[in-house]
């Protein structure tokens, strides 16, 4: 890419062997010099430094990095000489990652040396409904997968590694979340969402789509078969959010919050981030981390924050019944359908189930020994469960094509 420098010549061989062959196609890289920094334990610190499709590798300065990648001298040989090292490294919990979750991410798609079709990359996707960031692998049928409030893409990467062998799996940051855009003034709520979903299909060329939800993803999963069937294969609704069916006295001040206050709101990183970290048990653990993190970079910025307030205002005012409520329309539902629930969420409760079966009396049901995050929580048997139940689809396409 370009000659390397002194400097660059005192980073261990195996951070110079990543930075020398990362591959901008791999990954739409933020606009602008970004600093993914590498610490290699008892040997020192440096700078991945992106700018314009290139990286040059520095010694790591006093700026604090956009993200941060650490492991021991191993792990990084390791990750240097095996094509998909960086997210073993990382599901295994030998390589450690903070900060910006997409840059992250990004950068271990851009130097793992994989050429082969359906390999991870990390998007930005220019729509009609605004530019959308997707991570995706795999080739095959399409399945999307679709966050909660609050969180990214990153909450759907377990999800995406156990699909893609399978599946041409696209998970997708929603407008207002993530690296996507967030336009000020939408009204957040499931048919703007779902709207966003079809501008990514149409850009994509995808027809129809599996789509696999979490919480509001679930939710906005939901919306896409009730208002856009033709584009609309299987769900798999992973606790899903809901409509209360009595909502609590105090939910009705809600209709005179306005979001945009959230553009106004001081919000300084010094006083928040200690805040929400003690507000959360192992904020600095694994996944929690993660999620910590993530939702820090959502509730600091502005836009993100008014984006955030805007749908959580609408997830708890969504009408339940009369003819244009939640639990009225959920009764027209066509397509196939997988609920996977938490024993111990308490954020949709498990009780949510018995009016699930009430309206949707073919839909399926997983109950787990998890909260509200099951991808995450218990990961082997969730996926299990998906894989099955999206697969099935292809084999009834067959057998029906069969019979005619």
């Amino acid at each position: 890419m370009w000659g390397v420098s002194r400097d660059e010549r005192a980073a261990p061989p195996s951070l110079r062997l990543l930075a020398g062959r990362f591959d901008p196609e791999a990954f739409d890289a933020p606009p602008g010099r970004t600093r993914v920094r590498l610490a290699c334990d008892g040997e020192g610190a440096w700078d991945a430094v992106l700018d314009r499709g290139a990286v040059q590798l520095e010694p790591a300065s006093s700026n604090h990095p956009d993200a941060l990648l650490s492991a021991d001298t191993q792990t990084w040989l390791k990750i240097a000489s095996d094509v998909g090292g960086g997210m073993a490294a990382w599901r295994s919990g030998r390589l450690r990652i903070r900060h910006n979750l997409h840059l992250a991410v990004g950068f271990l798609a851009a130097t793992s040396g994989d050429r082969r079709p359906g390999r991870l990359e990390l998007h930005q996707v220019r729509t009609s409904a605004g530019t959308l960031s997707t991570m995706s692998a795999g080739s095959g049928e399409a399945v999307v997968l679709v966050h909660g409030l609050g969180a990214t893409k990153a909450s759907m990467l377990p999800t995406l590694r156990a699909l893609a062998p399978s599946f041409r799996t696209i998970a997708v940051d929603l407008p207002g979340h993530g690296d996507s855009d967030k336009p000020v003034g939408r009204p957040y709520d499931p048919p703007f969402f779902a709207r966003a979903l079809v501008a990514l299909l149409d850009e994509l060329g995808i027809e129809r789509a599996h789509f696999v939800g979490n919480s509001l993803g679930g939710r906005v999963s939901l919306e896409m078969g009730l208002a856009h069937p033709d584009r609309t294969e299987r769900l798999a609704l992973l606790c899903p959010s809901l409509a209360w069916r009595r909502r609590p006295q105090w939910a009705s001040a809600l209709r005179f919050l306005r979001p945009e206050l959230g553009l106004l709101q001081p919000a300084p990183r010094r006083v928040v981030e200690p805040l929400v970290r003690s507000l959360i048990p192992q904020a600095s653990d694994g996944w929690v981390a993660v999620a910590v993190d993530e939702f820090l970079r959502l509730y600091l910025d502005p836009r993100g924050r008014a984006a955030l307030y805007a749908a959580a205002r609408q997830i708890t005012l969504e009408e339940p019944e009369g003819p244009a409520g939640f639990w009225t329309r959920l009764r027209s539902l066509s397509s196939d359908a997988l609920f996977i629930w938490g024993r111990n969420d308490r954020v949709v409760p498990l009780s949510f189930s018995r009016h699930v079966r009430e309206a949707l009396p073919a839909a399926r049901h997983l109950v787990l020994d998890c909260g509200h995050v099951p991808q995450v929580e218990r990961p082997r048997e969730t996926h299990e469960a998906v894989t099955r139940f999206l697969a099935e689809a292809d084999r009834s396409r067959a057998s029906a094509a069969g019979s005619a």
